[in-house]
């Protein structure tokens, strides 16, 4: 993959366009529409150009590159159930007992000779061009700004190379660049980052921290800094793995740290430990906006690049998105190291509306009495499994945890409010929902049992359970029920809200021979017939400590929090496509969506 992006025009029917296209909302917003597309495909940006300073660049932009499975599996040139099978082979490995057993090691440990990263001392040719600190200017990077409230550009898929103070461990992450000015980057590294914990030992010690942020290359690269790899092993590790060949790599300019020398772009400074600068806003992959908090920032010391670069960059916001891709091959190939500590678990899988760390499905082998309260605190207390805030486990005789409608209909089939544990733990810093930061309500559902006896009591239709929720409450606008045909039916209702949904919710209790599970929503920027969406409101806006009841039947409130509960914190806003940007790219044939597809995805709202 030394020319990425002749490989995609080869492998992946990469779209070019020769428009000149402005990288503040232009080609983000189209890279937005294109992947949600189920033909999505990379897109190259050969023109982008920023208006509002007046910059044509010469450096294209190059989105989406995780556009599909199907590209997905031939970046990695094979399935990643296959890598996964390859792990889950070495972490079965056995002490071989004859001749004849050593033996046949001996290709599999040849074959491992691949795994370790090479370094080299000669430079790479992303090293062709070097911007001393004087000339430095990233404003010269078609960085993009991709949503109205952004706090300003953001570098979206940087890999981050960073470094232990005595050097002996290092570390690629991908965590979102905003830039300050010229020569200043914000580090938006959260505190459970190997990243994070290096800071912190630079800090103790006084010393200023390098880093140096490359751009560009093999899109494994990119994979490989989002892996949920232990802390203190290398991700390029994994690559090596992966690609069955060492990455290859060249030493900084400024700093010792070490980097693959075939990407494009090549970044390198150092943060200052005593200083911080507020980062964000910024619209990120749970489709709110994350909030402005104090980060780290670093002093770019220099930049190189190829001769010809490519700018590589994402978008994250509502789903689905290139993101759903590179967690699916991440879902995959880390199953087998989820099985070392639960090795009962049969196959998870994390759903895209629920944006990975809301939500996670497991199937599993039950054994014994509790075995799946067992699992679930398993999960949450296993790397960055322990961020996941709702786990509903099935046994092993479930339909594929893929197959949405069946396993839906399974997992209400078998709901009972004495299967649903309810605890509190840590959770993702850009979960928005807790009373306080990083840590939250969790709730996991054991539905591996048989299926529960008694459903609804008195079924009714829309309209009539509507006319009831209305005499009780004029507030409440909509109403569509969902799976009826299951023990436990889902009514989702909106409301205009003017009070907390829990302060006087007794009053609905009345309706439980109608009802099995409520959910509630806001009428602002909901549609009750977007299944999908509703998803994907739920996972994100309940803390299951203040929005889950359990009796007189299952009450989910995902209504937005204010002051009216009480909730001190500020609550974001959805990340919404800047409209007119929208209608000028649709008047100019630059996208080719429907008002159906806007709605469906919420791209505008649902006002």
């Amino acid at each position: 993959m030394e020319d990425v992006v002749a490989w995609l025009k080869q492998n992946a029917n990469l779209k070019i366009i020769d428009e000149p296209l402005d990288i503040e909302l232009e080609i983000p917003h189209i890279a937005y529409l294109e992947v949600k597309k189920p033909d999505s495909r990379p897109l190259l940006f050969t023109r982008p150009v920023s208006r509002s300073r007046g910059i044509e660049y010469d450096i294209p932009v190059l989105m989406n590159i995780f556009a599909s499975k199907a590209v997905t599996e031939k970046i990695f040139g094979k399935h990643p159930d296959t890598i996964a099978k390859g792990i889950g082979e070495l972490l079965k490995l056995k002490l071989p007992k004859t001749w004849q057993e050593k033996l046949a090691m001996i290709p599999r440990f040849w074959n491992l000779k691949s795994v370790f990263p090479k370094r080299t001392n000669k430079r790479g040719v992303a090293q062709e061009i070097v911007i001393p600190k004087e000339q430095v200017d990233l404003d010269k990077l078609p960085i993009l700004t991709t949503w109205s409230e952004d706090g300003g550009p953001f570098i979206t898929m940087g890999q981050v190379y960073s470094q232990s103070l005595d050097g002996g461990v290092q570390n690629v992450g991908m965590y979102r660049l905003q830039q300050y000015d010229k020569n200043h980057l914000g580090m938006h590294w959260q505190i459970h980052k190997d990243s994070s914990h290096f800071f912190d030992q630079y800090r103790d010690a006084g010393k200023k921290m390098p880093v140096t942020v490359a751009i560009g290359g093999d899109p494994l690269y990119i994979w490989c800094g989002q892996a949920p790899m232990p802390y203190g092993m290398f991700e390029m590790l994994l690559y090596g793995f992966v690609r069955g060949e060492n990455a290859r790599l060249v030493k900084s300019l400024t700093n010792d740290i070490y980097i693959p020398g075939d990407v494009d772009i090549i970044i390198e400074g150092f943060v200052d430990p005593t200083k911080m600068e507020i980062e964000g806003p910024f619209g990120d992959h749970t489709g709110y906006y994350t909030l402005r908090e104090p980060y780290p920032v670093m002093e770019v010391e220099t930049i190189t690049m190829r001769k010809k670069p490519v700018f590589q960059a994402t978008v994250v916001g509502k789903p689905p998105l290139e993101d759903k891709y590179m967690g699916w091959a991440t879902e995959r190939i880390f199953l087998p190291l989820l099985q070392t500590t639960a090795p009962d678990l049969i196959d998870y899988y994390m759903p895209e509306n629920g944006v990975f760390h809301n939500l996670i499905l497991a199937k599993m082998k039950t054994l014994y009495k509790g075995h799946a309260q067992q699992f679930m605190h398993a999960f949450w207390g296993v790397g960055q499994m322990s961020f996941v805030k709702h786990a509903i486990f099935v046994g092993d005789k479930a339909p594929e945890l893929e197959h949405d409608m069946e396993i839906a209909e399974h997992i209400l089939n078998r709901l009972t409010p004495g299967k649903i544990l309810i605890t509190q733990g840590i959770i993702d810093a850009l979960d928005h929902t807790a009373p306080e930061a990083l840590v939250g309500g969790k709730m996991g559902i054991d539905a591996t049992g048989d299926e529960v006896e008694h459903g609804v009591a008195e079924p009714l239709s829309d309209a009539e359970l509507l006319t009831k929720f209305q005499s009780i409450d004029g507030n409440i606008v909509a109403l569509k029920q969902y799976m009826t045909h299951t023990k436990n039916p889902i009514t989702v209702i909106t409301v205009n809200k003017t009070a907390s949904v829990m302060s006087d919710i007794e009053k609905v209790f009345p309706l439980a021979p109608h009802i099995k599970v409520l959910v509630v929503v806001d009428k602002a920027n909901n549609d009750v017939d977007n299944p999908y969406m509703l998803l994907w409101r739920t996972a994100n806006n309940i803390d299951a400590q203040r929005d889950v009841l359990l009796k007189p039947f299952i009450i989910l409130d995902a209504t937005n929090k204010n002051e009216l509960d009480g909730f001190e914190r500020e609550w974001p806003g959805d990340t919404l496509c800047d409209e007119a940007t929208i209608r000028s790219l649709q008047e100019r044939g630059l996208i080719d969506v429907d008002e159906a597809f806007l709605r469906k995805f919420g791209i505008l709202g649902w006002e």
